[in-house]
């Protein structure tokens, strides 16, 4: 067996970031070869893995990122079990490497994105390493990756809870409207809309919200044709409430969201159209 020293498990330690023990037995398995025992240390952060699959990773932190050019963009959640490792400067390293890598290449899939370089090595193989160095269920756990022949804007909400990514059709806005862009960003994380624009909203939710808003007004005693009406008029409540066009603006309370794309539109020269957003919750259930 070869000698270990102390100063060759330091070594390890600072290429690693796992404990003084962990570096010493991996050393140890692999005969004093640091290489090998790097993979060690990754097989066994793997392992750690999969005997915590059935523990719960609610915490964690959300990523967004959008290119230079505005026209590619990727959003991702990465979980973990405690807020002391998503504090950690060494996972959010890890989760802002992940998603540049995400950013720069166009990939769909986890395998996909598990293959994808980072330096000399992969993003599979530097997850790995966060495993050996958290003793903790570690997930990727969503992601997108966006392209597109208008612009794309994001906006992360502090400490890196929530995420937005909104889509226009407009490229090249300029930084005023681009401001503007990320305002309504804001506000997609804010208010969390359900629906871009009314026309959006399918007919089963709103015979739903019908029904809902009508026995609300008989069990309040109301005749049916009169629950009818009320039921209409309270539908157009829900539009203002979850079709993002139709919210009141967070930023200023006299204007709406259309407003604010009427003055983007205004200085772009074009009528500038909301293609798509997506909004992640930390730990919130996909549908």
């Amino acid at each position: 067996m070869a000698d270990i020293s102390a100063s060759l498990v330091k070594e390890l330690r600072d290429k690693t970031g796992a404990g003084m023990a962990d570096c010493k037995k991996a050393l140890v398995e692999a005969n004093g070869d640091m290489n090998t025992a790097i993979e060690v240390l990754r097989k066994r952060g793997a392992a750690s893995a999969a005997k915590r699959a059935d523990k719960t990773a609610n915490e964690g932190v959300i990523i967004a990122l959008i290119g230079d050019d505005k026209k590619a963009a990727a959003i991702i959640e990465v979980n973990c079990e405690t807020d002391f490792v998503a504090r950690n400067a060494e996972f959010d390293a890890f989760v802002n490497n992940v998603a540049q890598a995400l950013l720069a290449n166009n990939i769909d899939t986890q395998d996909e994105l598990y293959k994808i370089a980072i330096g000399n090595d992969t993003v599979e193989g530097v997850y790995n390493e966060i495993l050996a160095k958290f003793s903790e269920k570690i997930e990727i756990k969503r992601f997108e990756r966006w392209t597109s022949d208008g612009s794309i804007a994001s906006y992360i909400h502090a400490g890196n809870k929530l995420g937005v990514l909104i889509e226009v059709n407009a490229p090249n806005l300029n930084d005023e409207s681009f401001a503007m862009l990320r305002d309504i960003a804001m506000q997609i994380a804010a208010m969390n809309p359900q629906f871009i624009y009314r026309a959006d909203v399918n007919t089963t939710t709103l015979e739903k919200e019908i029904e809902i808003y009508k026995q609300q007004a008989i069990d309040a005693g109301k005749k049916a044709e009169i629950a009818d009406k009320i039921a209409q008029g309270r539908l157009e409540k829900f539009f203002t409430e979850n079709c993002l066009v139709e919210q009141t603006f967070v930023k200023d309370s006299t204007i709406t969201i259309s407003d604010v794309l009427k003055k983007i539109s205004a200085i772009h020269g074009s009528d500038v159209k909301i293609i798509k957003f997506s909004r992640y919750a930390l730990g919130e259930s996909q549908s």
